[in-house]
């Protein structure tokens, strides 16, 4: 198949690695356009974006894909299909129906729960025990394109949304070209979409990441497990933010924090601008 990929964050590397490693051909790349970062905020390209200049893929960075120009500029590709991976901009109609396969989309959750920008991290603040790939047939909805392929994965206790990334990231790629071969084949029956029940993913905030402990104890654990390593959750303490980056429920250690219900004990935290520490280095030089 000739494919033109989409996808921005590291999370698309493995796809776009195995589809660039098969018979495939990958005639375009679309990907977001390079962003202030780093402590000089130049603007650095995207990991997809890096991966295209080094292998010598064509790549597109578009600010929108809504005007006629970058419409025709798309079709003007002549691809079988699209292969999105969070790219990070809602695709509108001409170019859903710009290809005989139209634009599939490997997103990381057990849709229709966890629709939306942040799946991984809502499954495990949420304590999922479960989740998984979805390959959808993308519409013009948010995630509600039917079901081609699904890939379950359990969630093992303790696992962060860092571990959780990367693993379904590795997932992806073969059940995207899994995927693709069912529709050349026409092996693939759609499945729709149940309503209900339907949970939406909305992005982490800032504020969000902030732990209130009068909270009960295995909620702030998801929570921690669910922002790690990035953004981190935090509290404040003498002005200072502090982050936890891991913690335990059953292993006490120096640091309980009462909750409500409940006990929590961080094992590893970060101060402002310090590496992150295990709970004895950490409580070595600072004091409660």
């Amino acid at each position: 198949m000739k494919i033109v990929f989409m996808g921005t964050p590291a999370f698309a590397l493995p796809t776009l690695a195995a589809l660039h490693e098969s018979q495939h051909e990958i005639v375009a790349v679309y990907t977001q356009p390079p962003r202030p970062a780093g402590r000089g905020q130049k603007d650095t390209p995207s990991p997809v974006h890096e991966f295209s200049l080094k292998y010598a893929l064509p790549v597109y960075t578009p600010v929108s894909l809504k005007t006629p120009e970058a419409q025709t500029e798309f079709a003007a590709h002549k691809a079988d299909i699209a292969v999105v991976v969070a790219y990070g901009l809602l695709l509108p109609k001409p170019i859903l129906e710009a290809f005989p396969f139209g634009c599939i989309n490997a997103h990381p959750s057990l849709l229709p729960r966890w629709r939306g920008a942040a799946p991984i991290q809502r499954t495990i603040m949420a304590g999922d025990r479960e989740t998984g790939i979805v390959i959808m047939q993308m519409d013009a909805g948010l995630d509600t394109g039917d079901m081609l392929t699904v890939e379950k994965y359990p969630i093992a206790h303790g696992t962060n949304a860092g571990t959780l990334h990367d693993t379904l990231a590795q997932k992806a790629g073969p059940l995207v070209l899994k995927t693709l071969q069912g529709l050349q084949q026409k092996t693939i029956a759609p499945i729709k979409q149940s309503d209900t029940p339907v949970e939406y993913a909305k992005k982490i905030t800032k504020t969000e990441a902030k732990l209130d402990f009068s909270e009960p104890a295995e909620a702030i654990y998801h929570k921690i497990l669910g922002l790690a390593p990035h953004p981190g959750a935090w509290f404040e303490h003498n002005g200072e933010r502090i982050k936890i980056l891991n913690a335990s429920l059953t292993a006490p250690n120096d640091f309980p924090i009462s909750c409500n219900p409940g006990i929590i004990y961080p094992t590893e935290l970060q101060r402002e601008g310090k590496r992150r520490m295990g709970i004895q280095e950490f409580l070595t030089g600072f004091k409660l």
